[in-house]
């Protein structure tokens, strides 16, 4: 079955899911909770990965603008391959992401998580403190919380001093960020915003174009969705539905809204999803393996689709236990005791 255009649903979008791991409190590990959140040992020896070199600086900032620091093994609820870091006043959960197998250049990013996904803050821990760092430094003096920088010492001063973004010369501190840390999606979509409310349509065009080149953001949907978007804004709708399409062959739990929102766009009504549920049926996955595909690949490519089926509805919990199977039947073990651990 084939989208019209002569796409093959779930192709490139399925493979973009690889390895990732939890398991419950259980003789293996010890158990994380409120009380004890390790996360540095989490991410060693739950998400069996090397943790970022500044990952208690960030968790001490965290702590110091308002957030409240929360066990990495709270994640019933949440998307399985986040490890939540802290929490702010109005719920909302910073994470971050472990990807099953991370794109290059994004192996370890920091996220906000949504009900229908992740929201990309920064690449890497090291550009999100760099980030909070300088946007702390341009507050007043009344303003500005001297605490972040004194907890960030080690990272900080590595990173960015006081009086760096004054050096630069720079007009905006969204230019140093873009000029002198990388490249965060919110700032770019807020040029383009910009854009457009000066009536610069090619400017807006062209940020989204750039927006979406792969080595920016690898394994995201987000910027094809904001692509298409801008092109729907100017009247080029046949182009707008080629992108929206491109960003439903990502996860979809990196679009940054609803999928509705984005298969709206795509002109799809339901014949994705329809696709995908029948891909994971026992039927679905013996057609693949008779095609040549190995079960190692179909395995993973389940666990993809149902990551993908969990998104639409925010329905994260419901298909754990399979999801987990499907890495434990790719000979991903630790992946799996990693997608199920809760406290």
């Amino acid at each position: 079955m084939k989208a019209s255009g002569g796409l093959p649903f779930g192709g490139p979008r399925a493979a973009a899911i690889g390895p990732m791991l939890v398991d419950r409190c259980s003789p293996t590990y010890r158990c994380y909770t409120s009380s004890s959140p390790d996360h540095v040992s989490f991410i060693k020896e739950v998400a069996a990965t090397q943790p970022p070199q500044h990952l208690s600086n960030l968790l001490r900032m965290l702590k110091v603008r308002g957030d409240s620091i929360i066990s990495p093994g709270a994640k019933r609820g949440l998307i399985p391959l986040a490890i939540p870091l802290s929490e702010n006043t109005s719920g909302s959960v910073t994470a971050l992401l472990r990807w099953p197998t991370a794109p290059t250049g994004m192996e370890m990013p920091v996220i906000q998580v949504q009900k229908y996904g992740v929201w990309l803050l920064a690449k890497n821990v090291d550009q999100y403190i760099h980030r909070l760092l300088a946007e702390e430094d341009i507050k007043g003096p009344q303003e500005r919380n001297d605490e972040l920088f004194h907890v960030s010492v080690g990272a900080g001063v590595k990173l960015y001093q006081k009086g760096d973004f004054a050096a630069s010369g720079l007009s905006s501190v969204d230019t140093y960020l873009m000029k002198k840390v990388g490249l965060f999606p919110d700032i770019l979509e807020r040029k383009i915003k910009h854009h457009f409310q000066k009536g610069d349509h090619v400017s807006a065009l062209v940020t989204g174009e750039f927006y979406t080149k792969r080595e920016h953001f690898p394994g995201f949907g987000r910027p094809f969705v904001v692509n298409s978007e801008v092109l729907l804004k100017v009247g080029r709708n046949l182009e707008a539905k080629d992108s929206a399409r491109v960003a439903l062959k990502s996860p979809w739990w990196t679009l940054g809204c609803n999928y509705h929102e984005v298969a709206s766009i795509a002109q799809w009504d339901d014949e994705q999803i329809e696709y995908i549920k029948e891909r994971v049926t026992k039927e679905g996955r013996q057609e693949d393996i008779k095609r040549g595909k190995e079960p190692a690949q179909v395995a993973l490519d389940e666990a993809a689709f149902l990551l993908d089926l969990a998104s639409v509805e925010g329905t994260w919990d419901d298909n754990l236990e399979r999801i987990a199977e499907c890495y434990q039947e790719a000979g991903l073990h630790e992946i799996a005791k990693f997608v199920l651990y809760r406290n």
